[in-house]
């Protein structure tokens, strides 16, 4: 869990609404059904015309992350690395097959599968990058369709506050609809505004934050399974491994 992220949407919820009723417009003058359609239904409605649906399914699926990410544990893999390198050099690579039945992460399993099979350290490293290019697009297309959301969301709360302001400007006759209707007609500059720096904007900060680290992992994978197929010492791959943390 990320306490951080959990700590931020409860703050970020309580600047909104506190902020509105320190100002003295309550929690009334934050709901506006027409804002929340013109802006938040908009905002759904263009980043659906922008994005395919793969990638919309995917960036549904990382969501998640942003309060349970996923586990990265650098220490645990160069370890890892360390004892499959230890045992290859006393048993022979063959010996690591016995491994592949205790691993869940697919990308890990193939390298060493490959590994175990003796492909060719180079054409592991192509193969292995080629899949983990790959994944690092789709995942960083997935945060981009937050961020999507946080570009269109600002202007779509500007045509809802105009919008708010033509009705204002139909009803000049009647005085007593002027102050509600300017006011709802800011409503919706606020979702706006609030949505993309409280919610999509950040979101797809983090996710890209997070899949940067996946990459890290990917990569360190990579440069310990190349080690182990080329025979080099344990020391030596926990010694390069460590780069990567640091």
């Amino acid at each position: 869990m990320d306490i951080l992220s959990i700590i931020g949407a409860i703050l970020g919820l309580i600047a909104l609404v506190g902020g509105s009723m320190l100002k003295g417009a309550g929690l009334s003058g934050l709901w506006s059904p027409a804002a929340f359609v013109i802006v938040i239904v908009g905002t759904f409605a263009a980043i659906l015309l922008q994005t395919s649906l793969p990638t919309f399914r995917r960036a549904l699926q990382i969501l998640k992350w942003v309060f349970v990410p996923p586990p990265q544990d650098h220490a645990s893999l160069i370890a890892r690395m360390v004892e499959w390198s230890t045992t290859s050099r006393k048993q022979g690579l063959l010996a690591l097959e016995s491994h592949l039945d205790n691993l869940r992460d697919p990308f890990m399993r193939k390298g060493l599968q490959m590994v175990v099979d003796g492909v060719e350290p180079e054409t592991l490293r192509q193969m292995m990058e080629i899949e983990s290019e790959a994944q690092n697009h789709r995942d960083i297309s997935a945060a981009k369709v937050y961020e999507g959301m946080g570009i269109y969301a600002p202007t779509l709360g500007i045509i809802g506050a105009v919008l708010g302001l033509i009705a204002v400007m139909q009803n000049l006759t009647d005085p007593s609809k002027l102050g509600h209707g300017i006011a709802a007609a800011f409503t919706a500059t606020i979702y706006g505004i609030a949505s993309a720096n409280l919610a999509f904007l950040p979101v797809a900060s983090k996710l890209k934050g997070i899949i940067h680290r996946q990459q890290v992992e990917r990569d360190m994978l990579i440069e310990g399974l190349i080690a182990i197929a080329e025979g080099e010492n344990p020391r030596n791959i926990e010694s390069r491994l460590s780069g990567f943390v640091h």
